[in-house]
């Protein structure tokens, strides 16, 4: 997967490498509406460090692995690669998100042997699949290897690709990242792996944005976005039939321009975003 590179990228000198990622917004119903899984990372992570984010992560090569195609329920890797417009291995997104919601939170977006969404009711089937969580973690095996241990077929098609986000150029470490939403399956609790993310909450957008600007709640600024794309839902259901009807999806690389001593982070859109990197910018 080579990265790319846009036109805001154009002219600059030597910029970091993208690295792919893709991220889940999970939701669940509640009293006060729907509520999306926010995780908390460790001051000591590469990225990101003491922001809440959603669960996600880089996508490796074992992403692309041509067997998984067999293995999905939903997209071919070529109705994949268009949706994402990219030339190929586009299921690889959606397999990496799935990975790493299982490694990070311990859901697992699967179909069983019978058809069924995976469920951990059964505390023997909880015990065992929290083994091959940790197994997983440790690189013992892979997403492929339980999925064929236990004939499983991924729920790509429970996940809706929702936007794209880039990170821009002065950052040492940049992101090309696909965001998805996707219902949380019943009879699966989300359990954080206490070493990327420290701690996790379930919350309403329209809370999450609150807390954001009244209380000592640090969120990263596309998570801060693409909250606010959600935050007028009323049900999970809603949402996510509003979501299956996106098409065209920009790619979303913000600016943060300085002036007169003020930083203001644009979009585009917004005015005064503009490609050339005449200003002083930085993220």
């Amino acid at each position: 997967m080579t990265p790319t590179k846009s036109d805001a990228e154009a002219g600059t000198e030597s910029p970091a490498e993208l690295r792919y990622a893709s991220t889940v917004m999970l939701f669940r119903d509640s009293e006060a509406g729907p509520e999306v899984l926010l995780l908390e990372r460790s001051g000591k992570s590469q990225s990101f460090g003491g922001a809440f984010v959603f669960p996600g992560g880089k996508v490796d090569l074992h992403d692309a692995h041509r067997d998984f195609e067999s293995l999905y329920a939903g997209h071919s890797d070529i109705e994949a690669s268009r949706l994402l417009n990219v030339p190929e291995y586009g299921l690889a997104y959606w397999m990496a998100a799935i990975r790493e919601c299982f490694e990070e939170v311990g859901i697992l977006l699967a179909y069983n042997q019978h058809g069924d969404l995976v469920s951990f009711k059964d505390p023997a089937v909880r015990v065992r699949f929290t083994e091959y969580r940790d197994q997983l973690n440790r690189s013992e095996i892979t997403l492929l290897d339980i999925c064929r241990e236990e004939k499983l077929k991924l729920a790509t098609e429970r996940m809706l690709y929702y936007s794209h986000w880039v990170t821009p150029t002065p950052l040492p470490v940049r992101f090309d990242t696909r965001f998805f939403a996707c219902r949380t399956p019943d009879h699966q609790e989300s359990i954080i792996d206490n070493h990327e993310a420290v701690s996790q909450v379930w919350v309403n957008p329209a809370e999450a944005l609150r807390r954001q600007r009244e209380e000592d709640f640090a969120i990263f600024f596309p998570t801060i976005k693409n909250l606010i794309g959600i935050a007028q839902h009323t049900s999970t259901e809603a949402l996510l039939d509003d979501v299956a009807q996106y098409r065209d999806i920009p790619r979303i690389l913000p600016l943060r321009v300085e002036r007169e001593d003020k930083v203001k982070v644009l979009v585009p859109g917004d005015e005064g975003y503009h490609y050339r990197e005449t200003a002083k910018t930085h993220y």
